[in-house]
């Protein structure tokens, strides 16, 4: 039986030999030098010596060559498809005003053609920084009744994307009604379920977002339901005060006490904990999403990843989304993850560059209670990989494989992405959609979703740094909020 507890496909039929220089598995043995992983169907079938499989599969197709390095797919643990159309702008902000100034006001506009070709924007740049599984949270106000999410899980498709889709429900905005809510998490759950690549969460905002009646909803939703959860918690200082005088514990103190992590719960940031909320953590076996960009760009505070991992917590990383982060690119955010745990402690063993690839491959899959189906290349398992040009400048002199691809590589480096055994990015372009098609599509959905917000043209956000004007530049956005 293989590590996923199925028996791997049987030897009869022809496959491929995706082959490399170093395949770094994020399983045992963790470096194969010369190797290649074989792949028939949509799962792994052997991972060994390229010499030794090509010898016993001579009627394989070989990619791959002989100067590359292959790994597991990564997992992006935490991000919204939500704010693709919303890059490069308000970056004065910390969280809370933020997402007054910025998110609020957009949310009521996201429909489900904003979903679809903003899923499809996020997803190429994902692919193209060799992610094969998005687990996304898409944040809108269902004021006119009408399901927008499912445009996420028909772009997912289309990009040949894995996803676990979420939609972040809050009804603290007016206008807002819990009928619509539901409605919502229901669409999403159906186009999950009809669709091969995505499954379905329940999406929790945060605490402060869902008003009691509807987080005891969203609690029997995820438990009865059999659902996997997806939550922000403890991202800012603000919002523990906040729960913590609302109801006399920390934000995950309260999920706990109200049943909530009785379902598979991923917590997005987890920044400001105390030994207590670690522990519940592990107690409960909540996985966590570090996401070290968008920590940065909103001033939020970092991560104790160290902390949580001694305690067997296991965090992935996450892009989080292009209105915090900007640039979806996983890879930056896997070298990101280590050097801001090593500036902030002031030490170079903080986390590692192979702490990092695990967090980024298999750590992210456990996180999400998936490591048995993928996350590490061993048979059984599906067949989702990547594959970095060794005939890139970048990876001309490998020394240490690992450090290469976490602190060496780049999107240019990422030369074929495998996603359930067909190619998703093949030469570095994406096979299922035209990036550039893509690109010149959403220009006039961001430019109509900004000043739908009453956020203004684009070309005004852009004008210099903010400490050089009297009022932030989407001010307008406060009657919005």
């Amino acid at each position: 039986m293989s590590p996923a507890g199925r028996a791997a496909p049987r030897d009869d039929a022809a496959g491929t030999l995706v082959r490399g220089r170093h395949v770094l598995t994020s399983a045992d043995p963790e470096v194969i030098t010369d190797g290649a992983v074989r792949i028939r169907g949509e799962r792994i079938t052997h991972v060994g010596p390229y010499r030794e499989l090509a010898a016993r599969f001579p009627g394989d197709a070989v990619a791959g060559g002989p100067d590359d390095i292959v790994t597991p797919g990564f997992v992006n643990t935490h991000g919204h498809f939500s704010e693709a159309l919303l890059a490069g702008m308000a970056e004065q902000y910390a969280l809370g005003e933020w997402i007054r100034r910025l998110v609020g006001p957009v949310a009521p506009f996201l429909d489900e053609e904003a979903a679809y070709v903003g899923t499809l924007l996020a997803g190429v740049q994902m692919l193209r920084t060799g992610v094969t599984l998005a687990n996304d949270m898409f944040v809108r106000d269902p004021v006119d009744g009408v399901p927008a999410t499912p445009g996420v899980v028909r772009a997912l498709d289309r990009l040949g994307l894995r996803g676990v889709v979420s939609f972040g429900a809050g009804d603290a905005r007016p206008g807002v009604s819990t009928a619509a809510l539901l409605d919502e998490h229901a669409a999403l759950a159906d186009a999950a379920a009809a669709s091969r690549l995505s499954r379905f969460r329940v999406g929790i905002t945060t605490l402060g977002a869902q008003s009691p009646r509807l987080f005891a909803r969203s609690v029997r939703l995820a438990v009865d339901g059999g659902h996997g959860v997806h939550i922000h918690l403890q991202e800012a200082r603000e919002e523990v005060r906040a729960v913590r005088a609302a109801h006399g514990t920390t934000p995950v103190g309260h999920c706990a006490r109200n049943g909530l992590f009785e379902a598979p719960t991923l917590a997005a940031h987890c920044v400001w904990n105390d030994d207590a909320d670690l522990d519940l953590l592990a107690e409960h076996g909540v996985g966590v999403a570090h996401n070290p960009v968008s920590n940065m760009v909103l001033a939020s505070g970092v991560c104790p990843v160290p902390d949580l991992r001694r305690r067997g917590v296991p965090v992935g990383i996450g892009v989080d989304g292009a209105a915090s982060n900007d640039r979806q690119d996983m890879l930056e955010a896997v070298k990101t993850a280590v050097l801001l745990q090593r500036v902030h402690r002031l030490r170079p063993d903080a986390l590692s560059a192979r702490d990092a690839l695990r967090m980024g491959t298999i750590e992210g899959a456990r996180a999400l209670r998936l490591d048995g189906e993928l996350g590490s290349l061993e048979p059984g398992k599906a067949a989702d990989l990547v594959v970095f040009d060794g005939s890139s400048p970048a990876l001309a002199n490998v020394h240490d494989p690992v450090q290469s691809v976490v602190y060496c590589a780049g999107p240019r480096e990422v030369k074929d992405v495998w996603v359930a055994g067909e190619r998703s990015v093949a030469g570095g372009e994406t096979t299922g959609v035209s990036a550039r098609e893509v690109a010149e599509r959403s220009r006039a959905l961001a430019e109509r979703l900004v000043r739908r917000a009453g956020l203004g043209p684009l070309s005004r956000l852009a004008r210099g740094p903010a400490a050089a004007r009297p009022r932030p530049p989407i001010a307008a956005a406060r009657s919005h909020a």
